[in-house]
């Protein structure tokens, strides 16, 4: 870990730590040393520049959600110290929403949801940054449709015309990384997998995915085996049937005492022209950037399938793109 604070024994232990050091024991000043001065952060709902940004974003969760956990259930990554690292860490949050925020005024409901964030971090500092948080399960779990939600965000923000633009390539910034990850045999299978899936190719999900797969997918769904993944792939892709899908960065890991795993961060960009997950279609331009992790393993035969997978998309950010550009507010 060259260049690197020698508490950190590992990566992973880099990424988990500063996390908790952050969020849970309020070293909300560390970000000033963790974190670069220009950092930019893109997360579905916005692109934020800027350390600045990040703190005062830290500081209004925690006033909102002042018990937040981040529990750290894998952390898969690629790079060297000397060049940079990319983490694509996969946390298992919760929180309890106690005070008023960006949520509306506080429900005193525990809530559970998933987040992905890919970070590049070189000499102690992370200077670029990917997030999804699973905006579904949230807001679910608050009593809310997520399509109220953001029907309802575009408003309190200050209507259609000065409401904070979702992420998308109009004002996407560069950052210092630009990598694609790595060429491990795990993330290749991986992306190799999605690619058949959004050409519409469903046959390989019974191929590929284990019969007993646990599938844990966007609003907080809790899926099992070939059906499960065969709806939710086919539910988001019927919706854009004709946007074009780019896998961005690719990551496959064989680590010891862990099964073989791959994240995958991608995009969807096209029209909302076809009946699925997202309802009527509106020809509405939209914008997708999602992120997923996966495991595989061999039950039978010898022959490695998909075990388990995590899918993160902000529900929200899609809809009130939507939103904006049908004028149903």
């Amino acid at each position: 870990m060259k260049g690197f604070d020698p508490k950190f024994v590992d990566f992973p232990d880099y990424i988990i730590g500063i996390t908790k050091e952050i969020w849970e024991d309020r070293g909300i000043a560390t970000l000033n040393a963790y974190y670069a001065p220009d950092i930019i952060v893109r997360s579905p709902s916005s692109v934020v520049a800027g350390n600045d940004g990040v703190i005062a974003a830290t500081m209004a969760t925690l006033a909102e959600f002042p018990d937040r956990t981040l529990l750290g259930e894998d952390v898969i990554w690629s790079g060297t110290p000397e060049q940079g690292l990319l983490s694509s860490h996969r946390l298992n949050s919760t929180a309890t929403h106690a005070n008023p925020g960006v949520y509306g005024a506080p429900t005193g409901k525990k809530l559970h949801y998933r987040i992905i964030a890919d970070c590049h971090a070189i000499n102690n500092q992370i200077n670029d940054e990917w997030l999804i948080r699973d905006q579904g399960a949230i807001v679910r779990q608050l009593g809310l449709d997520p399509r109220d939600y953001a029907r309802d965000m575009i408003a309190r923000e200050g209507g259609p015309d000065h409401c904070i633009p979702p992420y998308s390539p109009a004002n996407d910034i560069d950052g210092p990384y630009q990598g694609r990850g790595n060429d491990n045999e795990w993330g290749q299978r991986y992306s190799d997998l999605l690619t058949r899936i959004m050409r519409a190719d469903f046959a390989v999900i019974p191929k590929q995915y284990d019969r007993a797969a646990n599938l844990e997918y966007p609003g907080g769904v809790s899926a099992l085996s070939h059906a499960g993944a065969d709806q939710f792939w086919m539910g988001l892709r019927a919706s854009f049937p004709n946007a074009r899908f780019e896998i961005q960065h690719v990551i496959g890991r064989d680590d010891p005492m862990m099964p073989p795993r791959a994240a995958l961060r991608w995009t969807l960009h096209g029209k909302h022209d076809g009946w699925g997950a997202f309802g009527t279609p509106t020809g509405a331009e939209v914008f997708v950037m999602g992120m997923c992790h996966a495991e595989f393993g061999c039950l039978v035969g010898g022959a490695p399938k998909l075990r388990r997978e995590w899918v993160v998309f902000d529900e929200t950010a899609i809809w009130k793109q939507i939103l904006l550009q049908t004028g149903e507010l």
